[in-house]
């Protein structure tokens, strides 16, 4: 493929890269993944692997935060104070207009990238109001509302809710800036923190799963109260455990106490159709400027 009738994509993750090329329906063509180390070393492998593909018509990015998604701002593309040892300051946009001038460049968060294309072509079809929620290095959430992906001053930043401890729960959390905030609670992070082990090394039935449905249940609750969305598509990594979708639903409904209607709250919270596959699906979305 060397022409510029392709879409590039990246999406940059917390503990994985995704690079691709693809269509503007979200089909890949190709990709590529690898773990995301330092900014330089992350970027110049992304770099190196389009550069073989020739030049593409956009790029579309889905990145980690927080970052500056504004156009119009002077640091847009850039990392901002993030825990992801390295990266803060670091310019994303920067870099890659660097490698491909000319290239427009499509940017978002990756959460939001992910919720794009479930919304598009998977769990989320049709829905006007929707959150993605991803669970691992970090917890975050791609928010839409009326139609349109919610960016505010910043973007959204869900992980860093702060939310009631579990009974008996006295853990600090594992966030650099809040300690006990939703991230610093039940991110991947926390889980091994917490438990000794990492997510996928416990199985369906340790009760840290019932701890971390607790968690995510609240947090949930904030985003109905506050959003009212028709669909909560819960996914990343962590969120591939046995039964924790159906966990949260449980632990939702309880703590809702009838306010919010059950058969709201049953189908409300559910798995990404796309799985691991949102986020890059997403970036080519962008690229394509759906």
């Amino acid at each position: 493929m060397h022409s510029s009738s392709f879409l590039a994509a990246l999406e940059l993750g917390g503990t994985k890269t995704v690079v691709a090329t693809g269509l503007a329906d979200g089909t890949v063509l190709e990709e590529i993944r690898f773990p995301t180390t330092t900014p330089d070393e992350t970027l110049d492998r992304a770099i190196e692997w389009l550069a073989g593909k020739g030049t593409p018509a956009s790029i579309g990015i889905g990145a980690f935060g927080p970052i500056r998604v504004d156009p119009e701002s002077p640091d847009f593309g850039s990392l901002l104070a993030t825990p992801k040892a390295g990266w803060s300051g670091f310019s994303l946009v920067r870099k890659i207009s660097a490698a491909l001038p000319g290239v427009p460049i499509h940017l978002d968060t990756d959460v939001n990238a992910a919720l794009w294309a479930e919304v598009a072509i998977g769990a989320a079809q049709g829905a006007r109001d929707a959150a993605y929620i991803t669970l691992g290095t970090g917890i975050g959430a791609g928010i839409l509302s009326g139609g349109k992906l919610i960016h505010g001053a910043l973007h959204p930043e869900f992980g860093h809710l702060k939310v009631p401890a579990a009974p008996g729960d006295s853990f600090p959390g594992v966030c650099p800036f809040h300690g006990n905030c939703l991230e610093g609670l039940a991110s991947g992070p926390a889980i091994a923190a917490r438990w000794g082990k990492a997510a996928a090394e416990l199985p369906p039935d340790h009760p840290a799963w019932e701890m971390e449905a607790w968690y995510l249940a609240h947090g949930i609750l904030a985003l109905i109260a506050i959003l009212s969305p028709s669909r909560v598509i819960v996914g990343g990594g962590v969120s591939q455990a046995d039964g924790l979708h159906a966990k949260i639903t449980d632990r939702l409904t309880e703590i809702n106490n009838g306010y919010f209607s059950a058969d709201m709250l049953e189908s409300l919270v559910v798995p990404p159709a796309l799985g691991q596959e949102a986020g890059i699906k997403g970036a080519l979305l962008l690229a394509g400027g759906a």
